[in-house]
């Protein structure tokens, strides 16, 4: 196997083990790290079918790292985020929020290049909205959960009692994609076409 897989794997299950030791709560662990873990799982189930560009691989891998520490300690408890810009929250999980809109907006323009489903400037528009929609679908999982769950409500949330955190974290995630688009789209152009040129893609 590749050794740069095995090194990726050996970091994603080195921060997991972590995580699961001793965590803040333990529903709130489960509940934050349940997205990493599924995610890791089908980029298992997918590796040799449909490789992804080692940008993507690495952008996955940092925002499962993100997701372990935050169950670990749940969002609002982070350390070096207490009081970060002078801010009286822990903005833990604002970063969380802008991976959750660079990862998925990376993941669609992969899927949508590759499968030459959209090019050109609608690329960007639709690359952003599913971003944007992805985020807006996990703040109703939130909600969901927080309505099933009270006791692990506030912890997964990580409203901190700020009364536009839903809004902020949708904001945040709405960064992460244009940034995604604006600073990663030639680099990543540059891994679909090496990709392209080792393995024919889009026809298995």
């Amino acid at each position: 196997m590749n050794p740069w897989i095995l090194c990726w794997a050996f970091i994603f299950g080195s921060v997991l083990i972590w995580s699961g030791i001793d965590p803040k709560d333990q529903l709130t662990w489960f509940l934050e790290v349940s997205p990493g873990i599924v995610g890791g799982l089908l980029l298992l189930v997918t590796y040799r079918r449909f490789p992804l560009t080692p940008l993507l691989y690495t952008l996955i891998l940092a925002h499962c790292v993100i997701l372990f520490v935050g169950g670990h300690y749940t969002y609002a408890e982070v350390p070096l985020f207490d009081g970060l810009f002078g801010s009286e929250r822990n903005n833990y999980d604002k970063l969380g929020h802008f991976f959750q809109g660079l990862v998925p907006a990376l993941i669609a323009r992969e899927i949508l290049v590759r499968r030459n489903v959209v090019r050109g400037g609608w690329l960007v528009l639709f690359v952003v909205s599913i971003a944007l929609a992805f985020s807006a679908f996990y703040e109703m999982i939130e909600w969901w959960v927080a309505l099933l769950s009270d006791d692990a409500a506030d912890a997964f949330l990580g409203a901190q009692g700020y009364v536009w955190d839903t809004q902020s974290d949708m904001f945040m995630a709405l960064i992460g994609a244009i940034c995604g688009v604006v600073f990663l789209s030639r680099w990543h152009d540059v891994q679909l076409s090496l990709l392209a040129k080792g393995k024919k893609i889009g026809t298995d």
